[in-house]
């Protein structure tokens, strides 16, 4: 879902009008899932009841942690554009990604299934627009949002790792 850009605020950044917006769009669709993901596993981590049930939540608490970093990385990112987050509850509920995370989940392993899901999600939105901002010029916010994407795909990997869905 595309951003509606206010104007921009003036900025002494160097940065081409159509880099800014470009990027301020993308960055914006980035923070909301963010912010939508990191409420996802805090759910998570505070109702889940089951097997590996300490590991998991420990790792969760981490997890939520290094999104919400995260988060703060990409609007204040968007502020130096010229930007403004949106970081509300009610604009994130209104233009997250993600599919709406369950509310009667509480088993350790369906938690896992469903994070799985919204952290590959989040993770193929970022990808894209790390090809968007750097086709519009702007390395800086493209590099930020390479950070990002590691950082989920190694998520993914230790949720995915719980399923045990290996292919030998």
């Amino acid at each position: 879902m595309e951003t509606e850009i206010m104007a921009l605020r003036k900025s002494p950044n160097d940065l081409g009008e159509n880099a800014k917006k470009t990027s301020i769009n993308v960055l914006n669709g980035v923070l909301v899932d963010t912010i939508d993901l990191t409420n996802s596993v805090r759910m998570a981590h505070w109702t889940m009841r089951g097997p590996n049930f300490i590991g998991l939540h420990t790792m969760l608490e981490g997890f939520y942690n290094d999104l919400f970093q995260f988060g703060d990385d990409i609007a204040e990112r968007l502020v130096q554009l010229g930007g403004t987050p949106d970081g509300t509850s009610q604009i994130v509920a209104e233009k997250t990604r993600l599919k709406a995370y369950p509310r009667d989940v509480t088993y350790t392993m369906k938690h896992v299934e469903e994070l799985v899901e919204r952290f590959a999600a989040n993770a193929k939105t970022v990808r894209a627009g790390i090809e968007a901002t750097e086709e519009a010029g702007d390395a800086d916010t493209a590099d930020l949002l390479t950070e990002v994407s590691r950082d989920l795909d190694k998520k993914l990997w230790m949720l995915e790792a719980h399923t045990g869905n290996a292919e030998n």
